[in-house]
């Protein structure tokens, strides 16, 4: 009787190295997170914003980086969004509870809830805009809604406004409870927001832009908490600016109300608009 030979399993190509790059960050930034919650914990509040700070910084280079090393894929995509809610939906909850809203008790807690929940809501609505493999015209422009980075940045910006100004105000739990519910608003809505994406420069702009981004950096390391507090501030004024400017489009080229509009919308810094 002839015996039967057990299957080997095929060998499974190996992975460069370049490919790993983006999941490392990924997880990188979920330490970070983490730890910021540690931070907050032990009452170390500006070592905690900055770990939010951090992860924030490896969040953005994580998906660049693997589009430049042609390292996307599901796996690292929904690494990224389970990353991102620890990092911008759960730690930044938590470190205002233990900031201040615990003295509201249950509401506070329920705040904190609320945030997170709103949070991986955002998160899961974006993973499906993201497999639409037709998106709507102004998908490269604008995002729905505030994004969770930003939004963890808002949530925060009353603590960060104590490190330097203000501390006994911006630490009372209903200020901080008023910008909990709005921010929680801001990340479900379907208020646009600039996504910073497709944005083309004037060659004329290029210099002045580096020199802008030169000044920032040393402001940032002189007087970070100013630094980030008026950058935080920048965004929210943002707001209202891309509503205007995605309603223009609208008025304009009529590709926001049209679903079979789907060439991407590139807006540059002379205010054209091409479709």
């Amino acid at each position: 009787m002839a015996q039967i030979k057990p299957m080997r399993r095929p060998k499974r190509p190996r992975l460069s190295l370049n490919v790993m790059i983006p999941n490392m960050l990924t997880l990188m930034a979920l330490c970070s997170g983490l730890t910021a919650v540690r931070f907050a914990y032990e009452g170390r509040w500006e070592h905690a914003v900055l770990a939010i700070l951090a992860a924030a910084i490896l969040d953005a280079l994580d998906g660049r980086i693997a589009r430049l090393l042609k390292g996307t894929s599901k796996f690292g995509a929904e690494l990224d969004s389970l990353s991102d809610m620890i990092c911008f939906g759960v730690a930044p909850g938590l470190m205002l509870y233990f900031w201040s809203l615990e003295t509201l008790g249950r509401f506070g807690w329920i705040l904190v809830l609320l945030y997170a929940v709103a949070c991986v809501l955002r998160l899961a609505r974006f993973n499906t805009a993201v497999e639409d493999p037709e998106p709507p015209a102004w998908s490269s422009t604008f995002f729905t809604g505030v994004p969770s980075p930003a939004a963890a940045g808002l949530v925060l910006l009353p603590m960060i406004v104590s490190f330097h100004v203000l501390e006994e105000y911006a630490r009372r739990p209903e200020v901080v409870a008023v910008f909990m519910a709005l921010v929680s608003f801001l990340m479900v809505s379907r208020i646009p927001t600039y996504s910073f994406k497709k944005v083309k420069l004037r060659p004329s702009l290029i210099l002045p832009l580096m020199v802008a981004v030169g000044l920032i950096a040393a402001s940032m390391i002189s007087a970070p908490w100013v630094t980030l507090s008026g950058l935080l501030v920048a965004y929210m004024i943002s707001i209202p600016l891309a509503i205007r400017s995605y309603r223009a489009i609208c008025q304009r080229t009529g590709a926001c109300d049209d679903d079979s509009a789907r060439a991407p919308i590139d807006i540059d810094l002379d205010g054209d608009t091409r479709i």
